[in-house]
Formats: structure tokens, C-alpha cells, sequence
């Protein structure tokens, strides 16, 4: 899995996909907020700073607060690939980040997206 453009991409380009994607299945942009939260460690504020400045998607995971330590609890398949053996780290976070909007768009319970 080598696509480092992705890694160029800025986050706010790919945030409102993740948005209408959730909204389209009955689910709300604050849900999706609340994964974000968990995965990077990000507060509200520091969300919407990081989308305002469209920041790439290596400086949001480099700047992330901290990425919860339950991130190995994601486990299955995203684009092809099994989001536990990805061995690019960025690539990884990237892949975590989708796999749990699918998770939230395919009915998953918040508490459990969240390893909770």
C-alpha cells in the first residue's frame, strides 16, 4: 500500500466526504466528530482549527494530541487491505479514521466503534 498522496491531501478536502457519507445513513456529523475525538485526541476547537488551515493529512496525525492506545482494537478490512497490517504508520492512521466512518455509516453502535 504505497500512496503517499494521500498523505499530501488536506484533511478538510476528505472531511465532508466522511460527513455526507455518515448523514447519507441516518447518522450525524457529531458522531463523526466523536470518532475523530477518540482516534486523534483532538477537542472541538482544535477539529475545526486543523480544517480552517487545511492541514495535510501527515501534519493532522503528526499534530494529533494523542492517538488512543485502543487503536490495535481496530481490526478488518478497508479498501482491500486489513487495517491491522499496514505497516506505514501514517498510512495506518489514515486507514483507522476510515474504517470507523464505515463502521458509523454501516449502523455500529457508537460505543462500540469507540472499543468502549
Amino acid at each position: 500500500m504505497v500512496n503517499t498522496k494521500v498523505f499530501k491531501m488536506a484533511f478538510a478536502s476528505v472531511y465532508p466526504h466522511y460527513i455526507a457519507k455518515a448523514e447519507k445513513k441516518g447518522r450525524t456529523r457529531e458522531e463523526v466528530h466523536a470518532i475523530i475525538h477518540w482516534l486523534t485526541g483532538y477537542d472541538e476547537a482544535a477539529l475545526q482549527k486543523q480544517i480552517e488551515t487545511r492541514t495535510d493529512f501527515a501534519t493532522f496525525f503528526a499534530q494529533a494530541p494523542q492517538i488512543n492506545p485502543n487503536v490495535s482494537k481496530i481490526t478488518g478490512l478497508i479498501c482491500g487491505y486489513r487495517v491491522e497490517e499496514i505497516e506505514d504508520q501514517l498510512m495506518q492512521q489514515i486507514r483507522y479514521l476510515d474504517k470507523l466512518v464505515d463502521e458509523l455509516a454501516k449502523g455500529k453502535a457508537i460505543d462500540k466503534i469507540l472499543r468502549k
